[in-house]
């Protein structure tokens, strides 16, 4: 059999790789339109601080070493222009000649290219630059070489931030310029606010509710839409990715939403012997059923291996995607996996919201900082939606957890019983995913009520009373503008001061000693509920409502 692969990389490579490991007899080629055909092009932002210092430390594999290995024919810089389906040929073009080349089986890994947007002036630009593959990289060094030193980087999105942060590292002044409400899209605004303060703890100048318009001078001054003009020696143009599609369009493959290439569940185009992977291909989101594309490296590695099987004549099936996204601000990291809030509400699903704030190990043992956790979930089933994190360390950790339940269609009932490692230095007895769980079931249950940050100001003014359980000396550090403050120690012996007509919202630093209060206080007959993520997320998300120690004259 002769297998003829479009495109390297994750999906193209992990299927011709697995299809060695099965199939050793077959005949395998690997046409990659650009120079290389195995890079790591996650980790082309770390190169231009200088973290990652050589560039062939990008480099995952050559021809050379794919052939060695695995008896691979690999081609770089031989671009597929055209496909007979009815012939079952391709046409190759390699520098100045063209030829056929005829396959049993195609497989499409494309991937996909950066989306340019129809920006005026944008063609005329000459310091304007995406960043996908190695030439984009090496175009870009070649730019900051000249020594620029202001940077515009249009689109908070992951490799946006990841990009804003390696400038800035690299010694430019920089400036986010995004089009949505708040940074890094994908994660919903509470939680992305987490990210904005890191950024703007280390400089960079964040522009939200914001679109480019305009690049006048060669791109040397970039106009927003409401007017306002920045200057930039160097722009990231990272606004989103569309799919690699011209090939299956021309070969009359069936396309859909954004002209992904529709494939079934074994990757199968619309021509039973054209197959495709990777970011190029319309896939279901697991948890609505719904179509959708994401550009990620691990589904497009799983995919590639799937396909590979598929050909082989195992049993595999593409069970869909779920979208889990890691990235690290400066001393920050922020994941998400699964469906946001926004998601969840415009599917039209019944869900309730938790946030819980932990520590990444034993708080007792040096170093514990702060994992806030946020789950979107079913009250009635149990079933997870999605999940983000905010904090120094450890969030990798409870999102791979909570990523891993929802691809096994695991409840919150099931978190409790979860038994993670734990030694001090590593975790804690209970882990922030245990109580995550527990502070749900608690929801579902009934044995709690609760309210969101956005609600506070609302409920408020119909008359309820926000109570601060927290210590004097944490309130003098910080508090809300309007509130009464009880310490949760002394609030049996002062529950007299409160009315039982009234009602009421609790809140501490965390949510775990206002959900001991809400206890307290329903079994003596007060109407409460708590304030979810407490303190310690509304003063991140709301820092304008916050008063803090005014100093002293």
């Amino acid at each position: 059999m002769k297998i003829i692969i479009v495109g390297g990389v994750a999906g193209g490579m992990s299927a011709a790789t697995r299809l060695r490991r099965l199939m050793e007899d077959a005949e395998i080629v690997v046409f990659e339109k650009g120079p290389y055909v195995s890079f790591a092009n996650c980790g082309l932002p770390y190169y231009v601080s200088g973290e990652i210092e050589e560039k062939e430390q990008l480099l995952v594999q050559t021809p050379e070493s794919l052939n060695a290995r695995f008896n691979l024919d690999v081609r770089p810089e031989h671009e597929v222009i055209a496909i007979d389906p009815d012939k079952r040929t391709v046409t190759v073009r390699y520098r100045e000649e063209t030829f056929i080349e005829s396959y049993d089986k195609l497989i499409l890994s494309p991937g996909a290219k950066p989306f340019i947007p129809a920006i005026e002036g944008i063609a005329e630009a000459k310091n304007v630059f995406p960043l996908r593959s190695v030439p984009d990289l090496e175009n870009l060094i070649d730019c900051l070489a000249q020594k620029p030193k202001q940077a515009v980087v249009i689109g908070a999105g992951f490799i946006g931030l990841e990009m804003a942060e390696n400038l800035k590292n690299r010694g430019l002044s920089v400036t986010i310029v995004e089009k949505a409400p708040h940074v890094l899209p994908p994660l919903d605004e509470e939680m992305a606010a987490f990210v904005q303060r890191e950024l703007e703890k280390n400089r960079v100048r964040v522009l939200t509710s914001q679109s480019a318009t305009a690049f006048k001078e060669q791109g040397k001054t970039i106009v927003l839409e409401d007017g306002t003009e920045l200057t930039a020696d160097v722009t990231i143009l990272s606004v989103g990715v569309q799919p690699e599609n011209q090939l299956a369009k021309s070969a009359g493959l069936a396309l859909g939403l954004k002209g992904g290439i529709i494939v079934d569940e074994n990757y199968r185009t619309s021509d039973k012997h054209i197959f495709a992977v990777g970011d190029a291909i319309i896939v279901k989101q697991q948890i609505t059923g719904e179509d959708t594309m994401i550009a990620l490296a691990s589904p497009a590695n799983r995919q590639g291996r799937q396909v590979a099987d598929v050909i082989a004549g195992l049993p595999r099936r593409n069970q869909g995607s779920i979208g889990t996204a890691i990235v690290r601000t400066f001393a920050l990291t922020a994941a998400s996996t699964g469906l946001n809030e926004r998601a969840a509400k415009q599917a039209g699903l019944s869900y309730q919201v938790i946030h819980t704030t932990g520590k990444d190990h034993a708080g007792y043992y040096p170093g514990a900082t702060d994992v806030t956790l946020k789950m979107i979930f079913d009250p009635t089933t149990g079933e997870i939606y999605g999940a983000q994190g905010a904090g120094a360390k450890g969030v990798d950790k409870r999102i791979d957890i909570l990523a891993t339940m929802i691809k096994t269609k695991a409840t919150i009932f099931d978190l409790p019983e979860l038994e993670l490692t734990y030694a001090p230095p590593f975790g804690s007895a209970k882990d922030p995913v245990n109580m995550l769980g527990y502070a749900a079931m608690n929801l579902a249950e009934g044995l709690s009520q609760s309210i969101q940050w956005h609600q506070l100001s609302e409920e408020l003014a119909k008359g309820k009373i926000l109570l601060d359980v927290r210590n004097p000396e944490e309130i003098a550090e910080g508090r809300f503008k309007t509130f009464i403050s009880i310490p949760l120690s002394q609030l049996r012996e002062r529950m007299a001061e409160l009315d039982p007509h009234k009602q009421y919202i609790v809140s501490c630093h965390s949510g775990l000693r206002s959900y001991i209060a809400e206890r307290i206080l329903k079994q003596s007959g007060f109407q409460v509920e708590n304030l979810d993520g407490a303190f310690s997320l509304y003063q991140v998300v709301k820092p304008e409502e916050i008063k803090y120690i005014e100093e002293k004259s």
